[in-house]
């Protein structure tokens, strides 16, 4: 069992000015609670926290990630509280020991393995200090470490959560030592026979290895020294797990892995790195396609290094690593670096998954999330039905808005009502595309469902004052052309048609009951030069295309004029009304609804559009910026003003403008004005 004076030591030899008092501390206060406690081994309990803080000591990590390796444990196993930790060693190590109480009570059981990948995420995310993932990788190496005294069913079970779980972590955070300790230990556990049989095959040709790698090294070392290239050149045996994953992944038998031994050349940049695969290149030929640069495409580590394979001296495959230290790795080995600890803590936060949250279910799975993601995302994440009947929400037991934000580590509750439907409102808050889908999905159903009963009461309406009955109409032939002719399959899209205000059931009329070409010889002159004025006067200033005489407003929300890019959609009973593309109520509008519109070029109409002028304070402001505004040919039809703390007034006027253009040259026009600091359309 490593003592509290070699942990003391190995801080002070790399941190001679490190704090070494909360790492005493820590231990006493270690001491004393797990006093008593016995592991399976027989051992004290204290020789754990020990342990796992000799391996951050070795990681060259700060006193305070020190003390909160030796407590890591004592919210969990003891009576210690959190309170009592703050007061006797501060907010940072009680913020750290919390966090890595919070993974260590996660429950990852064998149904959870499909799971792994949000479980690996949802434990970063829930770290906002990259200590607690180190504190607990520390913890679990010494755990598997110590493995053999625990049950094999058990072996087993925490090997697989560490495949799962924590050798992907250690991969993820560049922190490969660890990887590779883990993944042996667990592949001796997981595959006994495997484990052993590649072990003797290496152990069989070690000495002639050991030369080898020497006389590699030695020719490498004088090949960069010929070119005044400082390096430090590593040879190192592949671990066992790595090989075994490699003769699975390629099919291989033992000889025919080839890069069982590695060579790792450690430069000091980016141009010595590949400075020195040049040279390697140079000493020994490359083997096509097995050069890979992580310098100019880093992997989501950010590791970085120069990976190439050539035929050594003896016509053996050779694989080389020209390597700069991953972020991670540097930023745990050279702390030294950093001149204070705020620094160096502000370097060692840690946000991987910022875009995401991972939360459980009241069982226990753990569902992901967009960020800012809410009960009803949840809700239809979990099955479409739940989301449709969800009428409430509770977080961690507590009752919650629909609209709350929920964050990683929340256990959510959906509160269902047997025939509850969907509000349109939820549209406002949900983030995910399943929910804003299956929400739009019930809306469009019910607006079909009203818009065919309407639209079955107004061509029954109109029908009779033509004298014609609809309903038997429906059933004949003439119906079928008409209903063709229009471009729809079946007669209740032609319904629901007329009841969204796409199609008038005049139109239907006149389609099923055209005027006899007597009719239309007798036709007064009067009557043709009435039609014709009436096809050549300007209409109003939005054409709708492939509609006549539908009645036209303007949405006040974003106040369209000449100029913008528009869209109108069918309000039922009201006719078109016409909004920017870019409006935030038309993108939450029903597609079902939506009608080409465009401007009538040959309208000459004048349209409202609000302005916020914001400008400091003065005497006669008001009055220049109307002067201004008249001198441009537009006309005021509001204005108010607010004045903010800062002395900054917003005026706020309606104007009068014929197009985006007059709007532009308004809008210049102000900007002009003495202290005016901006001028934005509303």
């Amino acid at each position: 069992m490593i003592r509290i004076s070699d942990i003391i030591d190995k801080v002070s030899k790399h941190n001679p000015d490190a704090d070494i008092d909360i790492i005493d501390r820590a231990y006493i206060y270690s001491a004393r609670v797990h006093d008593g406690q016995m592991r399976l081994s027989g051992e004290p309990y204290l020789s754990h926290p020990l342990e796992v803080a000799g391996i951050l000591a070795d990681m060259k990590l700060d006193p305070v990630s020190i003390a909160a390796g030796l407590l890591h444990d004592v919210i969990e196993d003891t009576h210690s509280t959190p309170e009592e930790i703050q007061e006797m060693f501060g907010q940072e190590v009680v913020h750290i020991v919390s966090g890595v109480t919070k993974i260590s009570v996660l429950s990852f059981n064998s149904s959870q393995a499909r799971q792994a990948e949000s479980i690996r995420k949802m434990i970063l995310a829930m770290a906002d200090d990259i200590r607690v993932i180190l504190i607990k990788l520390a913890d679990r190496l010494h755990n598997m470490r110590t493995l053999q005294f625990q049950k094999e069913s058990k072996r087993k079970r925490i090997a697989q959560e560490t495949l799962d779980i924590y050798v992907p972590l250690a991969a993820r955070l560049g922190i490969y030592w660890i990887k590779n300790e883990l993944g042996d230990i667990l592949f001796k556990h997981l595959y006994p026979e495997e484990y052993a049989n590649i072990e003797r095959l290496i152990s069989k040709d070690k000495k002639e290895s050991d030369k080898y790698i020497e006389k590699v090294k030695n020719l490498i070392k004088k090949k960069m020294d010929e070119d005044n290239l400082k390096c430090q050149i590593l040879g190192r045996y592949k671990n066992i797990f790595s090989i075994y994953q490699k003769m699975v992944k390629q099919n291989l038998p033992f000889e025919e892995v080839y890069d069982i031994i590695a060579f790792r050349i450690i430069l000091d940049t980016v141009s010595d790195s590949y400075k020195a695969l040049g040279l390697i290149h140079s000493l020994w030929k490359p083997v096509p396609k097995k050069i890979k640069d992580y310098i100019a495409s880093p992997k989501p580590n950010m590791y970085q290094a120069l990976h190439t394979t050539v035929i050594g001296p003896f016509g053996e495959r050779i694989e080389s690593i020209s390597k700069k230290f991953a972020w991670i790795q540097n930023l745990v080995e050279n702390q030294k670096i950093f001149s204070n600890p705020d620094e160096f803590l502000e370097n060692v936060r840690i946000d991987l998954f910022p875009d995401e949250v991972y939360v459980f279910t009241p069982q226990g799975e753990i569902k992901s999330l967009p960020k800012g993601a809410t009960p009803v995302d949840f809700a239809y994440q979990i099955h479409t039905e739940v989301g449709s009947q969800c009428t409430g929400a509770k977080v961690n037991g507590h009752i919650v808005p629909l609209k709350h934000e929920l964050e990683t580590g929340n256990i959510v509750e959906i509160i269902t009502t047997k025939n509850h439907h969907p509000s349109k409102d939820w549209l406002n808050f949900v983030k995910t595309v399943k929910a804003r889908s299956r929400i739009r999905q019930w809306i469009k159903t019910q607006e079909k469902d009203r818009s065919i009963t309407l639209g079955r009461e107004m061509c029954e309406k109109a029908f009779r004052k033509h004298r014609i009955n609809f309903n038997e109409l429906l059933k004949s032939e003439d119906m079928n052309t008409v209903i063709e002719h229009f471009g729809f399959k079946e007669a209740d899209d032609l319904i629901t048609s007329v009841g969204y205000g796409k199609i008038t059931p005049l139109q239907i009329i006149r389609k099923i009951t055209p005027k006899p070409e007597t009719e239309k010889d007798h036709e007064s002159i009067f009557n043709k030069i009435i039609v014709r004025v009436r096809e050549k006067k300007p209409r109003a200033g939005i054409i709708v295309k492939g509609v006549d005489d539908i009645l036209i407003r303007f949405g006040k929300c974003c106040q369209p004029v000449p100029g913008d890019a528009i869209t109108g959609y069918i309000t039922i009973g009201h006719g078109v009304t016409v909004h920017r593309t870019s409006c935030i109520n038309a993108l939450k509008m029903n597609p079902e609804r939506q009608i080409d519109v465009e401007w009538n070029k040959d309208a000459t109409e004048t349209y409202p559009a609000k302005i916020c002028v914001s400008s400091s304070d003065r005497v006669g402001l008001l009055a220049d910026i109307a002067a201004n505004i008249s001198k441009s040919g537009a006309n005021i039809l509001n204005a108010n003003t607010e004045i903010r703390e800062n002395r900054i007034v917003d005026s706020f006027f309606t104007l009068a403008v014929e197009d985006i253009k007059h709007l532009d040259r308004v809008v210049s026009a102000i900007k002009k004005v003495k202290l005016v600091h901006d001028v934005k359309r509303v």
